[in-house]
């Protein structure tokens, strides 16, 4: 477990984190006192713990359309993956199909090379 220090609103906060994450709560740190440093400049001097509040529920609203757009975009693709798997089974049942038509022609077409050998008596042999 590792210890920082991080600045919000002006105060300083001792943070726990784990090894590694360091950095990482440092943004997090430095982007909600962003948040809090823009809201003092529309609102001026409210209160530290209205400001607070207020960058917490901009933070929210964001995670909240975030959760809502990413739940879209997952329905999105599962509705893919189903019409892939629906594009890929016609795929399969068109090239048997295909396959059958080929094999169907490919006998008739030796079923006639081996009547016209016949009709010709033999001296000549097509195909």
């Amino acid at each position: 477990m590792s210890h920082i220090n991080v600045t919000i609103n002006g105060r300083q906060y001792r943070m726990a984190c784990e090894e590694g994450e360091e950095a990482r709560l440092l943004r997090l740190a430095e982007s909600f006192e962003t948040r809090i440093t823009s809201l003092r400049g529309k609102f001026g001097e409210i209160g530290d713990q209205r400001l607070t509040v207020m960058a917490a529920l901009m933070v929210a609203d964001e995670l909240t359309d975030a959760t809502t757009r990413i739940q879209a975009i997952e329905e999105e693709l599962e509705a893919l993956r189903d019409v892939r798997v629906i594009a890929a089974e016609r795929a399969k049942a068109t090239q048997t199909a295909v396959a059958s038509a080929l094999n169907s022609a490919a006998e008739r077409i030796e079923k006639t090379t081996m009547a016209l050998n016949r009709s010709i008596g033999g001296g000549i042999a097509i195909g």
